[in-house]
């Protein structure tokens, strides 16, 4: 794992497989996304604060992984969207995506990930929806990666957290292995709208400035 400020707030757990981040606000901390099932440890030794929430961008198991072991170990907050919820709690079966002609050589590229053993969901969001860290962090609703993906916007510090809607690998782009495409590319233009300074990801490197920008060129180069 390697860990990059990007913030003096925020910081980037870059795995070999996507990516978490670390919200601190004084000594309580927010993770969004937790990895694959073996990177708890590696996150453990980063935890300098109270773990206080540990927030779900979509089920996937290289976002949900080390949910279980860390929620259960710190006593934190699990949040997710309502339609989440099951596929997380391990009752019910995530849909598989759709893949587009040229998504099908990246996906074999993609090593077998370790299952996401289930975990609790303790507060099911929806859109609007807002949480107590970053100075009010709004949910945003971007469906088509999953049907209950989210991003998270804090509007009053510019940050934006993408998950899976968006990528910026080389470039920012929409996200790839989506399970409804034109869903996703009306995700992708609803989070080019916000006024954003610095936008993370699931998948790629942060854009630390200019992020709206960023974003409103990848929508508009979508259809």
């Amino acid at each position: 794992m390697d860990l990059i400020e990007v913030l003096p707030s925020l910081r980037m757990l870059r795995f070999p497989v996507g990516a978490a981040y670390l919200w601190r606000d004084g000594d309580e901390l927010t993770l969004i996304d937790t990895g694959t099932a073996d990177a708890a440890a590696e996150i453990e030794e980063v935890l300098d604060g109270e773990l206080r929430r540990i927030v779900l961008t979509h089920w996937h198991e290289d976002h949900t992984g080390s949910a279980a072991r860390l929620a259960a170990r710190y006593g934190a907050e699990v949040v997710a969207h309502r339609l989440e919820a099951p596929v997380i709690r391990g009752e019910a079966v995530g849909a598989p995506p759709v893949l587009e002609e040229f998504e099908i050589p990246i996906r074999a590229g993609v090593p077998a990930l370790p299952p996401a053993p289930p975990c609790r969901v303790d507060r099911e969001v929806e859109d609007g929806d807002v949480l107590e860290f970053g100075g009010g962090a709004l949910v945003v609703a971007v469906p088509g990666h999953t049907d209950g993906s989210i991003a998270v916007h804090l509007p009053g510090l510019g940050v934006l957290f993408t998950g899976d809607a968006v990528a910026n690998v080389g470039r920012t782009t929409l996200g790839v292995f989506n399970t409804d495409r034109a869903r996703a590319v009306a995700s992708l233009h609803r989070l080019a709208a916000p006024t954003v300074d610095t936008a993370v990801f699931g998948h790629g490197d942060p854009v630390v400035h200019g992020a709206a920008a960023a974003l409103r060129a990848a929508a508009a180069a979508t259809r």
